[in-house]
């Protein structure tokens, strides 16, 4: 490995859910954050599994999953992020997706934001 692989890019996709420990409690869907607001971490954390139970026994695609579900902006691309270095994400968010291989699911991922899970696409 040479020291230029710290300006390799990675691309990924991702779901967020929000909760009362989120950084902001708004979003696309909840603009009041009246649900975020009474949404506990564990909470979020079971909805999000159930998302992912379903996204790998195939019953979902991740794409349809972030877009109906995803308390991020990025929602309305399927959850895509584009591409990104390294110190441009929050840092539990950008070490798990650098750990894992393309086409891989993460599982779940706390951040500042809220819980996440993430698929490297790139």
């Amino acid at each position: 490995m040479s020291s230029s692989s710290n300006q390799n890019k990675v691309r990924a996709s991702h779901i967020l859910i929000k909760h009362q420990g989120s950084r902001r409690k708004a979003s696309w869907k909840d603009p009041e954050g009246r649900i975020i607001n009474n949404t506990t971490r564990d909470s979020a954390v079971s909805q999000l599994k159930a998302l992912r139970d379903d996204i790998v026994s195939g019953k979902a695609k991740f794409s349809d999953i972030a877009s109906r579900f995803s308390d991020c902006s990025s929602a309305n691309r399927g959850g895509d992020l584009g591409g990104f270095g390294r110190g441009q994400m929050q840092k539990p968010f950008e070490e798990t997706t650098y750990a894992l291989k393309i086409g891989e699911l993460s599982n779940i991922v706390d951040t500042d934001s809220g819980v996440h899970i993430i698929i490297r696409t790139g």
